[in-house]
């Protein structure tokens, strides 16, 4: 298939991937059995009741339904009449999973070497630890009867996020596998990448994560940073000549349904957005979709649900960032959230990278001729990015409104996700984003940068800070060729694990986000209550401190220069907003 992209025709090779269609079942993902149980409120989760394990199989269970509704007059159960039905043919069985502990753990990993506080130290020997409790592999009666699960079979094991998240979730997995190379782990993150390998291969992507109900939608695409990741630690050339087909898959997959042409000065652009076409609430989470959409009518109601599904997918679910009200303004509810109709910054940045990434693995693989094709990708992204998201007059990169045809001046980290991917032509644009972070007010708290400015209650947004944001604005930062640029980084990955640090003495856990406002305070709002793992938290905090483990300090200062850009920021935007 040939897409034109800023005037540039290139090639986007299909390898055959069979797809699977998405999940039609009648149990798990749709049908009278999944609303009556999810709006009866069974469970305190609704995520609960789909992650149940069949004791008869479906056809046997929705017969058996079909029969109870039968005895009332208008068809709905009531919920003492679920409750036993549901106790009847379902279970919490534990069977989707056997007993494993990663065969390629030990007590010593050099990372531990590189780090000078002794508190850091030892609390970094007890994140290398939590892999064994995070492990799970998917038991072969899965893959024997999938039918009587909502679990998705994956070959290998690996781990997990935690807490409610006992599947593989995708773009979380980016900074476990990266926390698992540091513990030198290879064998676990090898597995783990297979999976998802797997997961192309099947459905042509990767789903949001591994269940049935997750086949509708995917998170951002970082599968091929998982292989660079991986192949620059062991070099295993073979593995990334058996990975290449398939990372090209999913990302023709990305291209041919996730994105949009946009028009800017009489030029066209190819760009990517979070695009999910599937109406009906989410299964996961049915109760709050429904409650969401009650009183509109039914079309509307569809695509707010589709809308929902997409806001999953980018991956922050849920956030004022998504809220475009009726008038294609950046205002609004949780009602307004229209996620299709927004062209993502750290989308498009990630997209870029990849393109970089893909381009780099041709070569190594000795084909020119593809990487070319690549390069040229990433030229014409590049064009794109500066074309429609570049901001002139701020110095940033902004989010495109698809409706009304303008940036959204809000201040998300991801603002400055071209740094971390390097996705951009002039070193000046670098210099001016550091000023824009400077006056941005995204500075001004001691425990992180937080995910927005707004004081919505979704957990996306203020006072919530969250791993994957964080590093990739430090990593960013780091990269720029400005002392002031890795200075600033440094300090942001002090105050990261600082508050890490602190939670981590007072709870002896690791969370899933972190309150911006008080030192080792999880973060909160949402769907759910803060879940404890954690994954990715693990993942960025082994990272932050292999990078900065020699400056690093449990003490509350970084041991450079850095504390005092930390604490004159907040004081320079004070004297400037007074002024």
């Amino acid at each position: 298939m040939f897409w034109l992209c800023g005037g540039i025709a290139f090639l986007f090779l299909c390898h055959g991937a069979a797809l699977v269609p998405p999940c039609d079942s009648e149990i798990y993902c749709t049908g009278e059995l999944l609303r009556q149980v999810q709006l009866a409120k069974l469970f305190d989760d609704n995520k609960a009741f789909v992650d149940m394990k069949l004791i008869a199989a479906p056809d046997i269970v929705l017969d058996a339904f079909s029969t109870l509704i039968q005895k009332f007059p208008n068809g709905t159960v009531p919920p003492s009449d679920l409750q036993v039905f549901v106790n009847t043919y379902f279970e919490n069985s534990g069977k989707e999973f056997e007993t494993w502990s990663p065969p390629d753990w030990h007590d010593r990993p050099k990372l531990l070497s590189k780090i000078s506080d002794p508190k850091l130290r030892n609390w970094a020997e007890q994140l290398h630890g939590l892999w064994k409790s995070l492990g799970r592999k998917v038991s072969n009666d899965v893959r024997d009867n999938p039918q009587m699960y909502s679990l998705i079979y994956c070959p290998n094991p690996g781990i997990v996020p935690g807490g409610r998240f006992t599947e593989f979730y995708y773009w979380d997995s980016y900074w476990v596998i990266n926390g698992l190379i540091l513990s030198e782990m290879m064998e676990t993150a090898r597995g783990m990448i297979k999976n998802f390998l797997h997961m192309v291969e099947r459905y042509g992507f990767v789903p949001n994560g591994g269940r049935i109900y997750y086949e509708r939608r995917s998170q951002p695409p970082f599968l091929p940073l998982m292989v660079e990741s991986y192949y620059e630690a062991t070099k295993d050339i073979e593995f990334l000549r058996m990975a290449l087909p398939l990372l090209e898959n999913e990302y023709s997959f990305w291209m041919q349904n996730r994105s949009v042409v946009v028009e800017v000065n009489a030029v066209k652009h190819v760009m990517n957005r979070y695009y999910v076409q599937v109406g009906q609430p989410r299964p996961e989470s049915y109760a709050q979709d429904a409650e969401l959409a009650e009183g509109l009518p039914a079309e509307a109601q569809e695509m707010l649900w589709a809308e929902l599904k997409a806001a999953a997918e980018s991956g922050w679910d849920f956030s004022s960032r998504w809220y475009i009200n009726n008038f294609g303004q950046k205002s609004g509810s949780f009602r307004d959230t229209r996620t299709n109709s927004i062209v993502p910054v750290e989308l498009n940045a990630l997209i870029c990278r990849n393109e970089r990434v893909l381009a780099t693995f041709h070569r190594i693989l000795g084909d020119e001729e593809k990487a070319l094709v690549y390069d040229s990708a990433v030229s014409s992204r590049m064009k794109a990015i500066e074309s429609v998201l570049w901001d002139a007059n701020q110095g940033v990169w902004f989010d495109y409104n698809l409706l009304s045809s303008t940036r959204n001046p809000a201040f998300y980290p991801t603002n400055l996700s071209p740094l971390w991917a390097q996705c951009y032509s002039q070193l000046e644009m670098g210099q001016q984003a550091l000023q824009y972070l400077k006056g941005s007010g995204g500075l001004d708290y001691p425990n992180g940068v937080p995910t927005s400015l707004s004081q919505s209650g979704q957990q996306w947004d203020m006072p919530n800070a969250w791993p994957p944001l964080q590093h990739m604005l430090i990593e960013g930062l780091s990269q720029l060729d400005l002392i002031e640029a890795k200075e600033l980084a440094s300090d942001l990955a002090q105050r990261w694990i600082q508050t890490n640090w602190l939670a981590y003495v007072k709870y002896d856990a690791m969370f899933e986000k972190y309150d911006v406002n008080g030192d080792g305070k999880p973060g909160g709002g949402g769907e759910y209550e803060v879940q404890l793992g954690f994954g990715w938290t693990n993942g960025v905090a082994l990272q932050l401190l292999d990078k900065y483990g020699n400056r690093l300090s449990s003490g509350g200062s970084v041991l450079g220069s850095g504390l005092l850009i930390g604490l004159i920021y907040p004081l320079v935007n004070t004297i400037f907003c007074y002024v």
